[in-house]
């Protein structure tokens, strides 16, 4: 695999964090922080500050993301947004299946599916998210759950489409926790995560996918983490609601 072929890509999850004018403030600090960056560089706000975020990165390399979106177009669902909704605001970007999600909200391997090409017949980028519990990888079943859990995302999926989708691994352990995967754990999912999307593609496929690592990366283990050969960005939680902090992750997707 050359990891040449596919862009580094860090996208800032902010999660239920910053009202508008407290986004506005944020990415007045992050523009300088990330600019002239050799890689992609997202943040992923809530949906009350996308219309700020994209007003104020318009004319930047920062691009703009939701964190979960619907898979019908329009309907009695209540509390929920569209995928052509985000396309109107300008979002390019959509967070799918984050554990949180998956945790807290009911989301479903077949809902995640369902949100996957909903937001790419719309025309978004999907980042979505797979990853195993603490009990599950006690278990031993991290690579299959990891399997599955692509394999049926990515039902509907063409490989044409597959150039908008990023795969972001996220042990559900190692998110919030401070606890973080090893480089070596992390790279032998991503790894696996690769060897999945080939045989569901194609080798050529597999080796143009951005695959992210999302598990507490942070400004001190993020060289390390991205210096793996499978490793090719990071979804950032609590860092990247520090200017600083979301920076120096950047900087070191750029080398």
């Amino acid at each position: 695999m050359n990891k040449a072929k596919r862009q580094a890509v860090i996208a800032g999850n902010w999660k239920m964090n910053k009202t508008a004018a407290e986004a506005a403030e944020l990415i007045n600090e992050l523009i300088p922080e990330v600019s002239g960056a050799d890689c992609g560089v997202v943040i992923c706000t809530p949906f009350t500050d996308l219309p700020v975020a994209v007003s104020k990165t318009a004319g930047t390399n920062i691009k703009v993301g939701a964190q979960n979106v619907h898979f019908e177009k329009s309907g009695a669902f209540t509390g929920e947004i569209s995928a052509d909704m985000l396309t109107e605001l300008g979002v390019e970007y959509v967070v799918i299946g984050h554990s949180e999600r998956r945790q807290y909200f009911g989301e479903t391997d077949v809902t995640v599916n369902k949100r996957v090409t909903a937001a790419l017949a719309a025309g978004l980028k999907v980042i979505l998210c797979v990853g195993e519990s603490k009990t599950e990888r006690e278990q031993g079943i991290t690579a299959e759950l990891v399997a599955l859990q692509t394999k049926i995302a990515l039902m509907g999926v063409s490989e044409a489409d597959l150039a908008n989708v990023i795969i972001a691994y996220e042990p559900v352990w190692a998110i919030g926790t401070g606890l973080t995967a090893t480089a070596e754990q992390a790279e032998d999912v991503c790894k696996g995560i690769r060897e999945v999307v080939a045989s569901l593609y194609s080798n050529s496929a597999a080796e143009a996918l951005t695959i992210q690592y999302g598990g507490s990366m942070n400004a001190k283990n993020a060289d390390e983490l991205l210096a793996m050969p499978n490793i090719d960005g990071g979804l950032i939680g609590g860092a990247s609601l520090k200017a600083p902090d979301f920076g120096a992750i950047v900087k070191a997707a750029s080398k």
